[in-house]
């Protein structure tokens, strides 16, 4: 890539530069690795605590709304940070091609500590209105910001420090540090929920966030005893560092088109497979299978514990055997297996919903013009056609169903194993008899679904934790294929002078856009379906799309050099 053009990036890699070594690692080495992934975990930490709060936050924030608008629109909350990723990638990956890699992600962490803390101190919808669910979003947004220009400015960092044959392993370490972040969140919420019991709910999930001070106080800290990378601080003093990165980046289709292919061929898949690994399977617990949040978040702390590993050892291997292969393989398999995994995730951790769907499933039979997409953005809507209604009480007891489509104008059934219950048309009804026929409905349900052997909760003593912690941990092995060599061949894929920012947009498009937004869009596939496995054809749409495309289309790059002048 001679004088940084894009233009050889899709060719052939150049070997390593002679009188480089590629052994073992360095004291200074394993400094800039620790404190690089010491600080990103902190920040992924306090990303990731409200994606672990989800359901308290909903009832906190979105209290206006019917309780699956509140889910949905707490995940939507979730997925606004993602959202704005890729803005604060442009503007922190510009930052840091221009002033540098140490100074950029020092500000990122900065804005990450505070605007969590704040969410710790925010009123709620019942003290202050939509105010506090306003304010949350904003903080959400700053989250995001911050993020986007986190990622780009470690891995470059960490890959601009490590000798040719060791960008994989030495990256390797960055790309533990969401997995930790989210797992020392999930530790930090269950001590603090042994430790306060109900009072969690009420006021000490505040606890959680409030800890960031703290984390931000030690990471700035240890990032401010880190020098610039090498390669930047050269590049500089030669004076071929990039005047205008993001027109380098964006506005010449040298390297446009391989931002684009990495975004398809890489990260979008990537990045499905990560979130339906890790927080994916944590709200299919809750929300689905309705394991206790205690067991649910130790079971995916376990398999966290146990996979983490897995991302230095695919790190490593990617030095040998090459990034592509891995990250490929990765995806296949996801994508191959999701539904056997998850339909075996419900057999051993529910029990009794999955024997209860085989023996007693529920059917919905209903007029497809009176069914709703019950999604209330402002909390006025009303759903009182017999299939809303019936709809509306499944989805509130999160009961699995099957639609089955009945003549227009027929009032909706639902059949519960051999029962049939009628729903009722409540739209013209008065508000008095509409409450008496809902009560009534309402009962009639609660009977049958209880006849039928569905169980308001998972039985704790009947989970199969083995089975399940072997189940989630093969989700997180996934999840270690396609991101533990990541970091590494996005470095390697574009130029010194706009690495930053050429890396960090598809990188932060694809986790916040694809990625963030899948708990969210899977939940409202499953909503609108009925059917608690729907969600997942969105994962794997994208996950086979970037198999095929990647493979297709991106080189392989574990051979090329990363200098400025490269």
């Amino acid at each position: 890539m001679a004088n940084g053009s894009a233009s050889q990036v899709i060719g052939r890699g150049t070997p390593p530069a002679a009188g480089q070594s590629s052994k073992g690692i360095t004291r200074e080495e394993g400094k800039v690795i620790f404190a690089s992934s010491l600080g990103t975990v902190f920040e992924w930490y306090d990303f990731y605590l409200y994606g672990s709060l989800a359901a308290i936050i909903s009832k906190h924030f979105f209290s206006g709304v019917n309780e699956t608008t509140a889910f949905i629109f707490a995940l939507l909350a979730f997925a606004a940070g993602f959202a704005v990723r890729p803005f604060g990638a442009i503007v922190f990956g510009r930052l840091g091609d221009l002033i540098g890699r140490k100074y950029t992600f020092l500000v990122t962490i900065l804005i990450m500590g505070l605007s969590t803390a704040v969410v710790g101190m925010l009123p709620t919808y019942s003290q202050i209105g939509m105010a506090a669910p306003i304010i949350l979003i904003s903080l959400r947004l700053l989250q995001g910001l911050a993020l986007g220009g986190e990622y780009g400015g470690a891995a470059t960092y960490v890959a601009e420090h490590a000798p040719p044959g060791k960008r994989g392993l030495f990256t390797s370490f960055i790309q533990t540090t969401a997995t930790l972040g989210l797992f020392l969140s999930l530790l930090v919420i269950m001590v603090c929920r042994i430790t306060l019991g109900k009072e969690f709910d009420e006021w000490g999930w505040r606890i959680p966030f409030l800890i960031s001070i703290l984390l931000l106080i030690v990471s700035v800290y240890i990032r401010m005893q880190l020098n610039e990378s090498p390669i930047f601080e050269k590049m500089k003093a030669e004076g071929k560092g990039s005047k205008a990165p993001l027109t380098e980046s964006f506005a010449r289709w040298d390297n446009l088109k391989v931002v684009i292919m990495v975004l398809l061929g890489g990260t979008a898949g990537q990045a499905v497979v990560w979130y339906t690994g890790q927080f994916y399977a944590l709200f299919f617990l809750l929300q689905t299978l309705k394991v206790d949040p205690q067991t649910a978040n130790l079971l995916i702390a376990g398999s966290l514990a146990i996979g983490t590993p897995f991302f230095v050892i695919f790190g490593a291997l990617s030095d040998k055997i090459g990034r592509k292969p891995i990250i490929m393989i990765g995806c296949i398999m996801a994508a191959l297996t999701y539904f056997p995994i998850f339909k075996a995730i419900t057999e051993f951790g529910n029990p009794d919903i999955f024997k209860a769907q085989q023996t007693n499933p529920v059917v919905v039979v209903a007029d497809p013009a009176q069914c709703s997409f019950q999604f209330d953005p402002v909390g006025k809507a009303k759903f009182t056609s017999s299939c809303d209604l019936a709809k509306s009480w499944l989805a509130k007891k999160s009961i699995p169903y099957a639609n089955e489509v009945a003549a227009p104008g027929t009032v909706a059934l639902i059949r519960v194993g051999p029962k049939v219950i009628t729903s009722f048309e409540g739209t013209r009804l008065p508000g008095d008899q509409f409450k008496v026929r809902n009560a009534e409905f309402g009962k009639a349900m609660d009977e049958a679904i209880k006849t039928a052997g569905y169980p308001a909760k998972a039985d704790p003593n009947k989970i199969n934790i083995p089975m399940v912690l072997a189940l989630l941990t093969v989700l997180v092995i996934y999840v270690t294929m396609v991101y533990g060599p990541i970091a590494a061949w996005l470095v390697e894929l574009f130029p010194a002078r706009i690495r930053y920012t050429s890396m960090s947009l598809p990188y932060h498009i694809g986790n916040g856009w694809f990625g963030g937004f899948l708990p969210t869009v899977a939940f409202a596939m499953v909503a609108a379906t009925g059917d608690i496995y729907y969600g997942l054809w969105y994962p794997i749409v994208i996950a086979v799309m970037t198999a095929v495309l990647g493979t297709l289309f991106l080189p392989e790059t574990k051979d090329r050099a990363i200098h400025h002048d490269a």
